[in-house]
């Protein structure tokens, strides 16, 4: 059977940084309750005054991915978007993507997977390449989720989590033989559990009510800004992402100590620090950047791996493990050689 590999990688982050000092401007917190909480001291967000969408950021990230993998767009077989924040309710943003990036005529699909969304999405390119069906696909993680924030006190909790940017990797066919040397996906491993998806979630707009699907009293009472239960969604994080890393681990007969890196989703400093503790990983293994960049969802472990390869800290033959756990609940994980 063919096997993949991923070919490139490149990121975007608008180039507006917002500190938590810039926040306190606009509700109740502060740098000092930001940080203890979380470990995020800015994030980017588009110009909330402009048209840039989630696509938009998407193109950058693509584009570089393009020239990290030395491949060509009109090469790509297949357009995978992951996003929670998409351009519009439909069609789906692969395909305004795909107009932007001009790859007229492949197959292009959302995933709608959340945190979850790039490995998810990985996934899916990983079984298209293996059994043939497709030879290069462009996978996109991307948000604009300042747009779609409580921006008060009354959303701060949420608020404070998010930021805007991009990532993509390029995912092509593994063409030397395969052994445990090369770079390649070694697996995926895929979850979820819909009895918590309103633990973190957006209410409004809804078809589950009688009548419209939004209304203006719904507005006001700010259901289309995303709700979360903190303290479960914490819980579980630090319960789920441990047990789907060393899936993966115990799938390719691995262990923590033979693992280079680790590039996990980027939601909370203190969950990644917990996940870290109780596989007793050290901290130098572990790669973060939700200090910088927030929590960019779909877009944090693509990005965080062009952040590793610039700063010279994931390099060729690097064994790496990857873990996501998000709404939905889903959660999963990858193991890759670099």
């Amino acid at each position: 059977m063919k096997y993949s590999k991923i070919l490139g990688v490149g990121s975007y982050l608008p180039p507006h940084v917002w500190t938590n000092e810039d926040l306190s401007k606009m509700m109740e917190t502060s740098d000092e309750w930001i940080q203890q909480r979380t470990g995020i001291k800015q994030r980017h967000w588009v110009d909330l005054d402009s048209d840039t969408c989630s696509s938009d950021l998407a193109l950058v990230a693509a584009e570089r991915a393009l020239a990290s993998a030395n491949v060509k767009k009109d090469e790509i077989d297949l357009i995978i978007f992951a996003t929670l924040s998409p351009d519009h309710e439909f069609p789906g943003t692969a395909c305004f993507f795909q107009e932007k990036i001009g790859i007229p005529g492949i197959p292009a699909l959302d995933v709608r997977q959340q945190c979850t969304g790039f490995i998810y999405g990985l996934s899916i390119a990983d079984q298209f390449i293996k059994t043939g069906m497709y030879r290069k696909v462009l996978l996109v993680g991307a948000e604009v989720h300042s747009k779609g924030l409580d921006r008060s006190t009354r959303g701060r909790d949420v608020a404070v989590l998010f930021g805007d940017g991009a990532g993509a990797a390029v995912i092509g066919v593994g063409e030397e033989p395969r052994d445990s040397r090369v770079s390649q996906i070694y697996s995926t491993h895929l979850h979820a559990d819909g009895r918590f998806a309103k633990e973190l979630w957006v209410p409004e707009p809804s078809n589950a009510h009688p009548g419209d699907r939004l209304t203006a009293d719904r507005l006001i009472e700010g259901g289309h800004y995303p709700k979360m239960h903190g303290k479960t969604v914490f819980v579980h994080a630090v319960k789920r992402m441990p047990e789907v890393l060393l899936e993966s681990l115990k799938a390719n007969q691995v262990s923590i100590e033979e693992i280079d890196l680790f590039v996990f989703h980027q939601a909370n400093l203190r969950i990644n620090e917990m996940v870290a503790s109780q596989l007793g990983i050290p901290a130098e293994k572990v790669f973060n950047t939700i200090e910088r960049f927030g929590n960019t969802t779909a877009a944090t472990i693509p990005i965080g791996l062009d952040e590793a390869v610039r700063a010279g800290k994931l390099k060729t033959g690097m064994l790496v493990a990857t873990a996501a756990f998000g709404s939905g609940f889903t959660w999963a994980s990858a193991l890759l050689r670099w």
